[in-house]
């Protein structure tokens, strides 16, 4: 692979990060709410709890520890997805013998 090569792929990758962050960046500013039997429930589309209420009572410390589940959530499904797709080195033509 020439250098011309890698510096395409490192242009491309910059090109699908930027994707992702403002399609991030959409989805946080779009909500979902879902109203069911007395329970409350908004959501941002970047999976953000914004508030959760039974029969109209909320309680902020809940909303904060579900969030930390869904980063954990989040965070352990993002290291998954790099060691299967072999991290930026596979991305770049590394880690193949």
């Amino acid at each position: 692979m020439g250098i011309g090569d890698m510096m395409g792929k490192l242009g491309d990758m910059n090109k699908l990060r930027q994707q992702a962050m403002a399609m991030q960046k959409s989805l946080a500013g779009q909500t979902i709410t879902v109203e069911e039997n007395g329970v409350k429930v908004i959501i941002t589309g970047d999976q953000k709890i914004m508030e959760i209420s039974v029969q109209g009572i909320g309680n902020p410390v809940l909303n904060e520890v579900l969030n930390k589940a869904i980063r954990k959530s989040q965070e352990l499904a993002a290291k998954e997805l790099m060691n299967v797709s072999g991290g930026m080195g596979g991305m770049l033509g590394g880690g193949q013998n």
